[in-house]
């Protein structure tokens, strides 16, 4: 009997540009200057990305342009919690410690804040003037195109 192999890497389609974005605004200002530079309407989704069994959970914003058949996604690359320690220290009667754990949605891109995903199908979509409105916003540090298919966990961009 023949064997077959389907790989997954076969089906996963690349479709989208990915910008990441390193700012220091919280999120939902973020997604509030962006709305107004590039006039799009991104709004919060009910339910926040979770990964790593529900350890780590990243915002996400949201807009489908029906017009142009775009969708663009505004999502947090950096999530922090604070957690007990496990450590012990021998007494009976001390307070544990906290501990502030760090987890990122793309481990590749430890210092990207925000990573900006824009699926369009059907047509042309110029990066360059994007980025360019990106840039201009002076909160925002720098932006940049990121090549998925050198990304190790472009898996967690499925959504």
């Amino acid at each position: 009997m023949a064997l077959h192999k389907l790989l997954v890497d076969d089906f996963y389609d690349a479709s989208f540009t990915l910008l990441a974005i390193h700012c220091r605004l919280e999120d939902y200002r973020l997604a509030y200057l962006l709305n107004k530079n590039l006039e799009i309407n991104l709004e919060r989704k009910p339910q926040d990305l979770d990964y790593k069994y529900f350890s780590a959970s990243y915002s996400i914003y949201e807009w489908e342009d029906k017009e142009q058949y775009t969708t663009w996604n505004l999502m947090s690359n950096v999530c922090k919690k604070e957690e007990d320690s496990l450590q012990s220290t021998g007494s009976l009667f001390e307070a544990q410690g906290k501990v502030l754990k760090i987890y990122h949605l793309l481990p590749e891109l430890k210092n990207v804040d925000y990573l900006f995903k824009i699926d369009n199908d059907t047509q042309y979509l110029n990066e360059k003037i994007i980025l360019n409105k990106i840039q201009s916003i002076p909160q925002v540090i720098t932006a940049y195109s990121v090549d998925v298919e050198q990304l190790k966990s472009k898996d967690h961009l499925i959504f």
